[in-house]
C-alpha cells in the first residue's frame, strides 16, 4: 500500500457533484485512489505540503494530433485556411516514421503536463513508412500519462476526389483489420485504466460513408468510443452539402455516429437543430478554440451548447494549428471567446476550468477521473499562487484570469509526473534534442 498526503492547500477545487471549494484542506490518496479530502488528515506515507497553492483535479484534454509537433509554425500553413493548410503539410507528414510519432508524442504530452493535463486523448489518423497507434502509446506510457489514443484513418485520396495525397489513405479492409487489433492488444476498459482506445476515422471528407458506417459498429461491438472532426468551418459545412445532401449533424446521425459513446471536434458551426440532436443523443464535442482562431474557423457556440445540456470538453488540437499545447491557455481562450461573442457574463472563470476538468473526463466517458473526491482517480493538479501572474490577485480560483498557466506539481494516479515544474519521468531535454533534429532533417 502507497499513501500520499497533499497538505495544507490553501485552496481546492473539487469539482465535485457540489462543486464545493475547500480552504486549508487536504487530500489523501492511496493507490492512485483518492481517498479523503478534508481537514487535518493524517498519513504515515509521504507529505507534500501545498501551503501557498491552489489544487484542482487534472486537466483532461479530448482532442489532439500529437504528432504535429513536429510540424509547427511551418511557413506553407501559417496563413491558410482548413483545406490548404492540410494541403500545405500532407506531404510533409508523409515522411513521418516510427521514431517521429513516439518523439513528437512524449513532446506534446510532456507539454500538456506541464500545463496540468493528466489525461489526454490523440487523434493518429495517419501512419506512413511503418508507424503504428503503438508508437503513441509507448510515449505515454513511458511519460506517465493517462491516455486515450485513437485509431483514425484516411481512405479517400486526391485521385478519388479526397484531400490528403493518395500515398497517405489505407485500404479499407487494413484499417478495420489494424482497428480491431489495437482494441485487442491495448484497450483497458477497467476504472482507473490508465489506455483506453477509441475509433476515429479522421473526417467525413477523407474516408468514405461505408468505413464510417463499419467504424460505428466495429466500436459498439467491441465497446470503445467513436471520435472524429465534425462542422469545422464553412468549408466543411459546404463539402458535407455537396457530396451528402445535408449538414454534418445530419450526415453523423444517419450512420450511427451519435450518442453517449461517440464525441466529435470542433462543431463550430453546428445550428439549433444540431445542438438539440447532440443533446438528446448525449454526443460529446471537443472545444478547440485557440486552433479554431488560428484557422479562422469561427467561435463554436459553446454558450449554446452548454446551455442544451451537450457535453462539452477541451481540446489543444494539432501543435499544426495551434501551436501551442498549453490546456491552461486553451480554457482561457474558451472562456474569452464566448464573452467575446455573447458578452463579459457568458462564462466564468470557474466553468471554463470546469469544461476542462470535468467536463472533458466526461466527454471521455471518464467519471472516474476529472474530480477530487473520495473514490476517484488520484489526478491532481497544484497551481502556485505565489508566482508573479498571481501577485495581487483576489480570487486564487480565477486563475484563468490571472494565473498560473504552468502547473508546480502534477500527479497521474498518484505518481507525480511534474515536480516544482518539472518533468519527472522522462530526460525532456535529450527529447527536445531529439525532436528538434527531426524537425531539421524534415526541412532539408
Amino acid at each position: 500500500m502507497t499513501e500520499i498526503l497533499l497538505k495544507n492547500a490553501d485552496l481546492i477545487l473539487t469539482m465535485d457533484d457540489t462543486r464545493r471549494e475547500l480552504s486549508g484542506a487536504d487530500i489523501l490518496i492511496r493507490d492512485g485512489q483518492i481517498v479523503q479530502v478534508g481537514k487535518d488528515l493524517h498519513t504515515q506515507g509521504e507529505v507534500h505540503d501545498a501551503s501557498g497553492c491552489l489544487v484542482t483535479p487534472g486537466l483532461v484534454n479530448t482532442h489532439h494530433h500529437l504528432y504535429q509537433t513536429l510540424t509547427r509554425a511551418v511557413p506553407g500553413g501559417q496563413d491558410a485556411l482548413l483545406f490548404g493548410w492540410l494541403q500545405t503539410l500532407y506531404p510533409i507528414w508523409a515522411r513521418f516514421g516510427p521514431d517521429e510519432m513516439f518523439t513528437s508524442a512524449q513532446i506534446g504530452l510532456a507539454e500538456l503536463a506541464l500545463s496540468g493535463c493528466t489525461l489526454s486523448s490523440d487523434h493518429l489518423y495517419l501512419y506512413p513508412n511503418g508507424a503504428r497507434l503503438e508508437d503513441t502509446i509507448s510515449a505515454a506510457s513511458e511519460l506517465g500519462m493517462r491516455f486515450h489514443p485513437t485509431r483514425g484513418a484516411m481512405s479517400i485520396g486526391e485521385s478519388d476526389g479526397g484531400l490528403p495525397p493518395d500515398i497517405l489513405v489505407e485500404d479499407e479492409t487494413a484499417i478495420l483489420d489494424d482497428m480491431i487489433r489495437v482494441v485487442d492488444a491495448f484497450h483497458d476498459p477497467s476504472e482507473g485504466s490508465m489506455c483506453r482506445v477509441g475509433l476515429a476515422p479522421c473526417s467525413p471528407f477523407s474516408v468514405s460513408r461505408e468505413l464510417m458506417r463499419d467504424a460505428a459498429l466495429l466500436a459498439r461491438d467491441k465497446g470503445v468510443m467513436l471520435h472524429t472532426h465534425l462542422a469545422e468551418n464553412d468549408e466543411d459545412i459546404a463539402y458535407s452539402q455537396a457530396q451528402f445532401g445535408c449538414r454534418p449533424g445530419q450526415y453523423a446521425e444517419d450512420l450511427g455516429w451519435t450518442g453517449p459513446d461517440v464525441w466529435h471536434a470542433h462543431c463550430v458551426k453546428l445550428d439549433g437543430a444540431e445542438i438539440d440532436l447532440f443533446s438528446r443523443t448525449k454526443t460529446g464535442v471537443a472545444h478547440c478554440p485557440c486552433s479554431n482562431c488560428r484557422l479562422g474557423s469561427g467561435i463554436a457556440p459553446v454558450r449554446a451548447m452548454r446551455d442544451a445540456g451537450v457535453k462539452v470538453g477541451l481540446g489543444a488540437d494539432g501543435p499544426a494549428s495551434n501551436d501551442n499545447g498549453n490546456l491552461m491557455l486553451e480554457a482561457r481562450q474558451a472562456m474569452l471567446l464566448q464573452r467575446v461573442a455573447n458578452g463579459a457574463d457568458a462564462m466564468s472563470a470557474r466553468e471554463a476550468l470546469e469544461i476542462a476538468t470535468r467536463g472533458g473526463a466526461d466527454v471521455l466517458g471518464r467519471t472516474d477521473c476529472g474530480r477530487l473526491m473520495p473514490g476517484k482517480r488520484a489526478d491532481i493538479a497544484v497551481w502556485d499562487t505565489g508566482c508573479i501572474e498571481s501577485a495581487g490577485s483576489w480570487d486564487p480560483a480565477a486563475l484563468l484570469l490571472a494565473g498560473p498557466m504552468t502547473v508546480k506539481h502534477l500527479f497521474v494516479e498518484g505518481r507525480q509526473v511534474v515536480r516544482d515544474g518539472h518533468i519527472t519521468t522522462i530526460d525532456l531535454p535529450r527529447v527536445i534534442e531529439r525532436q528538434n533534429a527531426l524537425a531539421r532533417a524534415l526541412q532539408a
